[in-house]
């Protein structure tokens, strides 16, 4: 980037920002009782999620890579194709972004919170919960889904024939089908920042009636998109530039340990 770190720091802000008021903001629409949207469904949320990465990302564009999520810019860190002295910046800026969208979307839909008695689907503004909580698969789905991202990611950024001007569109598409398809389980959170900003965000504010802000699953969201991002990131530049790095077989190895930790979570827990 031509710009100063600075201004890279700021665009995360803004994206971040943006991907948070239109993603969190029609999860609100949707799932709050009295507004014109009110039941509108999975479809009208994972368009919107999709736009909203998008938008996100032009927004920021001009300012920053845009990766408005740390476990992209941790991932490509990892690879080697991006600065890790710039990684501290670019999640700062991604979870200050994070926590002013989700502030917004409380105050924009403040009535409703009141009106609506379903402290599950308070929360679910705010952060991702798992369909049924199974945290050996939760783990995994949050990995597969943020490894389809980040490797869809890697690979439309080499495709030269698509124009740089439509890849926000693209990436915003590529959201789309991940939630369509993968993200019925865990909400596909696919980015700590999305995740454990708003959750924070949920257990600080002063919402009406809510309830816990689940923080026994919130590793989960965190976790498992990290991982993916790494590994996908390692493995495309391990695949594509024959380039193997330390980091895939770290990251590996991790999944599987916190993979085992899970089985034991859920053996204890009676999640069979």
């Amino acid at each position: 980037m031509d710009t100063s770190i600075g201004l890279q720091f700021l665009g995360e802000i803004l994206g971040t920002f943006i991907l948070i008021l239109f993603g969190g903001g029609v999860v609100a629409g949707v799932v709050l009782d009295k507004t014109k949207a009110t039941g509108a469904g999975w479809v009208v949320i994972t368009i919107a999620w999709g736009l909203a990465v998008a938008m996100g990302a032009y927004v920021s564009g001009y300012l920053s890579l845009a990766h408005l999520n740390p476990a992209l810019t941790i991932g490509l860190a990892a690879a080697g194709n991006f600065p890790w002295a710039d990684v501290p910046a670019y999640v700062g800026g991604q979870f200050i972004g994070a926590f002013l969208g989700a502030t917004v979307v409380w105050l924009h839909y403040y009535p409703h919170w009141k009106a609506t008695k379903d402290q599950g689907a308070k929360l679910g503004v705010f952060a991702t919960g798992p369909a049924i909580r199974h945290y050996t698969s939760n783990v995994f789905g949050e990995v597969v889904g943020t490894f389809a991202l980040v490797f869809g990611i890697l690979s439309f950024g080499a495709n030269v024939n698509i124009g740089a001007g439509y890849n926000p569109l693209i990436v915003g598409a590529l959201i789309v089908v991940i939630g369509m398809s993968l993200g019925g389980t865990t909400g596909y959170a696919l980015n700590p920042a999305r995740d454990l900003g708003p959750r924070i965000m949920h257990a600080l504010l002063p919402i009406s009636g809510k309830g816990g802000s689940d923080w026994a699953y919130a590793w989960v969201p965190v976790i498992g998109p990290l991982l993916g991002a790494t590994i996908a990131a390692t493995a495309y530049k391990a695949i594509i530039n024959h380039e193997v790095s330390a980091w895939l077989f770290v990251s590996i190895i991790v999944l599987v340990i916190v993979e085992f930790i899970a089985m034991s979570a859920d053996k204890k827990a009676g999640n069979n």
